[in-house]
C-alpha cells in the first residue's frame, strides 16, 4: 500500500471552496507550520481541511467539466472509445487509482483535531474530517470492491500496511458508519460556514452510497463480485431513510419556475446557485481567482464527443409512453423530428437547428451565431462524434466563450434531484415503493419537464425496456435516473452496479440518422446498414468486448500485490 509520510496543504486559490474568504490566503502554508504550534484552533482545523474540498468535482481535466465525465459510458461516445468497456484495461504496475495517502492524511486529521479547543465548532470540523474519509473510501470501494480499513495515521513502520482486504460490506459498514458519525456532528445548511460541508450534504451522500452497495450485493450475488451472506436490504433502506431525512427537512425543492422548455437547463448553466432551492452542494468560481473553459468548449466547440442513440431513444414522448409505442413518436430524420413530441429535457440535452450558440449580453442581446448541424464532417475537438451535441451546461454568453480561462459556470456536487431518484429507486429495489413515494420523488421531476406523472397502475410496457426480465417499475425508474441525470457522471456506476454487461458486451454506440443533403457532397462519415452514424464501425467491428469476468471491477497494480502477499487481487485479474 502506498502511503506518504508527511502531509501538504495546498492552498490553490479558487480551485478550494473558502478561497474567497477574508484571510484564507494569509493562512501561513502548512509545510511551513512545525506541529506542535498546530491543531490548537478551529482555523487550524479549517485550513487542513481546505485541502480535501479540492477533491471534490469541478472542471477539472476535461473541458466541459461534468457533463463529459459520461465519455466512460453508453450515454456518451468520444473520438477514441472507452478502454474498460471495450475490454482492453491493462494491469498497472503501480498506482492505477490503488493511492492512499488522502485517507492517510484524514486519518490523520482525526487523530490531532481532538487536541484543538472550539466545543460546537470543533465537532462541525470532526464532521467533516468524516465526511472525507467517507468520500474517499466510497471511491476506492467503486474502484476495486474489497479493501483493507485504515482508520489511523500510518507510517512506514505500521503493521497494518501489510494487512488483508476486508469484504466490501465490511467497508461500506464502515462508510456509513463515518457519514452516520458527521450527520450528527455536522451543523446544520443554516449554520454552517458558506460552501462547506453540511448536515444535508452527508444525508445525501449517504443515500448515494447505501444505494450503490444494496444494488452491487443484490445484482452481483453469486457472482465472483458478489458478497457471502450478502443482505442488500440492509443498504437498501439506509438508502430510503438517508433520502428520507433530507426530503422531509425541507430545506430544499426541486427549481420549477413553471417552464418546462427552460427550468432544466438552468440548473447546469449558471455561475450563481447560492438562490437554487434544488442544490445541496456547488463550487464556486470567479474571475480573476479561479475559472475554466467550460463555455469555449459546450457552446463553440463539440469536442470529439456526442450524446448516443441510445440515451436519446430513452427519453419519452410528451404522453408519457416510450417511443416504441406513442403515437407522437415523430422518427429521426432529422435533429428537429427526434426532440418533437417528447421530453422537455431531451430539448435541453441536445442542440437542433435555430439554438444560440453565441448571444452578445453586453453589447444589447443580439444573437451572434446558431446551431445549423452537428460538425459530424470535422476534426479534433471540433468534431461532433455521434451528430448529438451536448447542449446541457451551456450558457451562450460570448464573454464566457471568447478569452481563455473566461467561463464561471458552476459545478453542482450534490442536487435534490439525485436525492429523490435514490429514494425512488431504493424504495422499487425493495418491493415496497407505492404512488404516494412517486409523488414525493419521480412525479417532481416530471412536473419541472411538464410531462405525465409515473402512475404504478398504468405503466406502458416498453418492447424495448433495458431490462425486460426486471419488473416494469424498476424499468422506469431507471429510465428516469438516465434521463435526469444525464452527462452528470452517474452512467457507469450505475451499470455496474446493475450488472448490466447486456447493455455493453458486443455493442457499438450509434448516433443520429445521417442527412446527406445538411453536409458536402461526398463527406465520408462511418453508416450502418440503417444510415446511422456509427463510429466506431472500424475500430471495434465487433462492439465493446468488456469482459464480465474481470471488469466489473479494477484490478490491483502488480507492485503493491509484490510488498503485500496478503493482498488477493480482484477476480479475472493475474497478480503481474
Amino acid at each position: 500500500m502506498k502511503i506518504r509520510s508527511s502531509y501538504y496543504i495546498f492552498l490553490i486559490a479558487g480551485l478550494l471552496f473558502t478561497a474567497c474568504q477574508k484571510g484564507f490566503l494569509d493562512q501561513r502554508p502548512m509545510d511551513q507550520i512545525s506541529e506542535p504550534e498546530f491543531w490548537k484552533t478551529t482555523s487550524d482545523l479549517e485550513v487542513y481541511l481546505n485541502n480535501f474540498y479540492a477533491s471534490l468535482p469541478d472542471w477539472g481535466s476535461h473541458n466541459a467539466g461534468p457533463y463529459w465525465v459520461d465519455n466512460n459510458s453508453d450515454n456518451m461516445a468520444p473520438g477514441l472509445f472507452n478502454t474498460r468497456l471495450a475490454g482492453l484495461t491493462t494491469l498497472p504496475n503501480t498506482d492505477g487509482g490503488w493511492g492512499w495517502s488522502n485517507i492517510r492524511s484524514v486519518n490523520l486529521f482525526l487523530e490531532k483535531a481532538p487536541q484543538a479547543s472550539g466545543g460546537t465548532e470543533k465537532d462541525h470540523y470532526m464532521g467533516e474530517g468524516y465526511f472525507f474519509r467517507a468520500w474517499y473510501y466510497f471511491d476506492l470501494l467503486q474502484r476495486f470492491g474489497n479493501l483493507p480499513w485504515i482508520d489511523k495515521a500510518l507510517t512506514t513502520n505500521s503493521e497494518e500496511l501489510y494487512q488483508e482486504r476486508q469484504s466490501r460490506s465490511v467497508i461500506a459498514d464502515h462508510i456509513l458508519e463515518d457519514l452516520d458519525k458527521a450527520i450528527s456532528l455536522l451543523k446544520d445548511k443554516e449554520s454552517a460556514p458558506l460552501f462547506r460541508i453540511n448536515r444535508s450534504v452527508a444525508l445525501a451522500f449517504k443515500s448515494r452510497v447505501a444505494l450503490f452497495e444494496g444494488t452491487w450485493e443484490k445484482y452481483h450475488q453469486g457472482t465472483a463480485f458478489g458478497v457471502e451472506g450478502a443482505n442488500p436490504a440492509k443498504y437498501l433502506e439506509q438508502a430510503a431513510s438517508a433520502a428520507k431525512t433530507l426530503m422531509d427537512g425541507r430545506k430544499f425543492a426541486i427549481f420549477n419556475n413553471g417552464n418546462p422548455d427552460k427550468d432544466y437547463s438552468l440548473l447546469f448553466n449558471q455561475s450563481d446557485l447560492s438562490g437554487n432551492s434544488e442544490i445541496i452542494f456547488w463550487r464556486k468560481y470567479k474571475l480573476g481567482i479561479s475559472s475554466h473553459n467550460g463555455q469555449r468548449y459546450l457552446a463553440i466547440i463539440a469536442g470529439n464527443t456526442g450524446i448516443t442513440r441510445s440515451l436519446v431513444q430513452s427519453y419519452l414522448c410528451t404522453d408519457g409512453q416510450p417511443v416504441a409505442a406513442s403515437p407522437l413518436y415523430q422518427g429521426d430524420n432529422g435533429l428537429l423530428n427526434v426532440v418533437k413530441n417528447r421530453d422537455a429535457r431531451l430539448r435541453q440535452l441536445i442542440f437542433v437547428p435555430g439554438d444560440p450558440i453565441t448571444i452578445d449580453y453586453s453589447g444589447g442581446g443580439d444573437t451572434l451565431s446558431k446551431f445549423q448541424k452537428a460538425a459530424v464532417n470535422l476534426g479534433g475537438d471540433s468534431r461532433d462524434v455521434t451528430g448529438y451535441q451536448i447542449k446541457k451546461g451551456c450558457y451562450p454568453d460570448k464573454t464566457l466563450q471568447q478569452g481563455d480561462f473566461m467561463s464561471t459556470t458552476a459545478p453542482i456536487i450534490f442536487r435534490l434531484g439525485e436525492v429523490l431518484l435514490n429514494y425512488a429507486e431504493a424504495k422499487a429495489e425493495l418491493g415496497v415503493l407505492t404512488q404516494a413515494d412517486l409523488d414525493i420523488s419521480i412525479n417532481l421531476l416530471r412536473d419541472r419537464a411538464g410531462m405525465p406523472h409515473l402512475l404504478l397502475t398504468k405503466i406502458v410496457a416498453d418492447p424495448n425496456w433495458d431490462f425486460p426480465g426486471l419488473t416494469g417499475i424498476v424499468n422506469e425508474v431507471r429510465r428516469e435516473r438516465r434521463v435526469e441525470l444525464a452527462c452528470e457522471g452517474f452512467r457507469l456506476n450505475d451499470l455496474l452496479r446493475w450488472k448490466a454487461d447486456q447493455l455493453i458486451v458486443n455493442r457499438r454506440p450509434k448516433g443520429a440518422k445521417f442527412v446527406p443533403g445538411d453536409y458536402p457532397p461526398n463527406t465520408s462519415i462511418s453508416l450502418d446498414a440503417q444510415g446511422y452514424l456509427d463510429p466506431y464501425k472500424a475500430a471495434l467491428p465487433n462492439g465493446y468486448q468488456f469482459k464480465p469476468e474481470r471488469d466489473y471491477l479494477n484490478p490491483l497494480p502488480a507492485y503493491e500485490l509484490s510488498l503485500n502477499e496478503k493482498l488477493m487481487q480482484n477476480p479475472g485479474w493475474p497478480r503481474k
